[in-house]
């Protein structure tokens, strides 16, 4: 079975999937596409043969012929099509985040409680990327013993001008909070963010870089450091230091060469030559488990817990104080998926 997939969003992580499901993966198809930018929807399709352009994410949702769903529009317009695809019962994966506020991330949640099966796979890729999953099989055959602090590194080479203080904590430091989740198998009870000198690269009014905080239900503290405009390429860090040992991630270059006295290798560019696999990866699984009328991988409570951390995050990054983190019960729904996610 080949499964019919319509992408709403056709910005430049839209693209990137429609072509991973139509020249990389197996077993799925980009019948159809939509954004808010007619045009740029209609320039989309036309790189993929038979693919048609709805006038919006709701009208393609509604097309009885499209089975799953695809959602990379911007952050504040998931929750509509993400909705939509629960009510009409298709399974939808949804670009972190799942929404931008903890109201409509608490609908998406009370919804598909609501018809008692998950339905949406969020999209935080490093769950699938093989030095995290390494990390975690290392944690879970206690081969460090008991965690006590994680150090998390995101560097990007630079961003564009429109980026905000705010930002960095919502977009960019919203993966290493989910990661520092699903590896801990812990929730966040409390967040601050500490503001360094501001680097040289950062425009007048971006604070960059931050220290984000996190203090987990576990007692584990957490570091995130958080650095916009590096100016040399895209390199991700993580370290758990535990009773017995230390566990981290590995330099991702391909090679290493020695000449004249030294010895250097490649750093990633940007995020999709750094987490290309992982990409390829999470969307396979998901493809095979919305083909066999399934979900897993990171679920709708973790983008819930995810907006709930970095809204904490925003109001501290402003206030200067330690904000703690509330959050609802979590439903029954997502304990039989594993806590902070199941597989992936």
């Amino acid at each position: 079975m080949t499964l019919n997939v319509g992408v709403i969003g056709t910005g430049m992580i839209g693209q990137d999937h429609i072509r991973r499901l139509t020249q990389v993966l197996p077993g799925a198809r980009v019948a159809a596409v939509a954004d808010i930018d007619l045009d740029r929807a209609k320039a989309a399709a036309d790189n993929v043969p038979g693919s048609r352009v709805h006038q919006s994410g709701l009208d393609l949702v509604g097309d009885e012929s499209i089975d799953a769903v695809v959602v990379c529009s911007w952050g504040p317009a998931h929750p509509e099509p993400v909705l939509a695809c629960i009510e009409a019962g298709k399974p939808v994966f949804c670009e972190k985040p799942l929404a931008t506020t903890e109201e409509d991330c608490d609908q998406i949640v009370d919804a598909e409680v609501a018809v008692g099966r998950r339905l949406v796979t969020v999209g935080f890729m490093r769950r699938y990327d093989a030095g995290y999953q390494a990390m975690k099989q290392a944690l879970s055959r206690g081969e460090i013993g008991a965690p006590l602090i994680m150090h998390s590194a995101h560097r990007n080479a630079s961003v564009p001008a429109s980026v905000t203080s705010e930002m960095i904590v919502l977009d960019t430091g919203v993966h290493d909070i989910d990661i520092a989740r699903w590896l801990l198998d812990a929730e966040v009870a409390a967040t601050a963010v500490l503001k360094p000198r501001r680097g040289s690269r950062a425009a007048d009014d971006l604070q960059d870089p931050l220290i984000l905080l996190l203090e987990m239900s576990s007692g584990v503290l957490v570091d995130i450091e958080v650095l916009v405009n590096s100016g040399y390429g895209y390199d991700i860090r993580g370290e758990i230091v535990g009773e017995t040992g230390t566990v981290e991630l590995a330099e991702t270059a391909a090679v290493v060469i020695k000449r004249d006295g030294g010895f250097g290798g490649r750093v990633p560019a940007d995020w999709r030559e750094r987490f290309v696999r992982a990409y390829d990866a999470e969307l396979q699984q998901w493809i095979d488990a919305a083909s066999a009328g399934t979900a897993t991988g990171p679920s709708s409570w973790d983008g819930y817990a995810a907006t709930a951390v970095t809204n904490a995050g925003v109001q501290a990054l402003h206030g200067g104080a330690r904000v703690e983190v509330s959050l609802r019960p979590q439903p029954d729904l997502y304990r039989a998926a594993g806590g902070t996610g199941g597989k992936g």
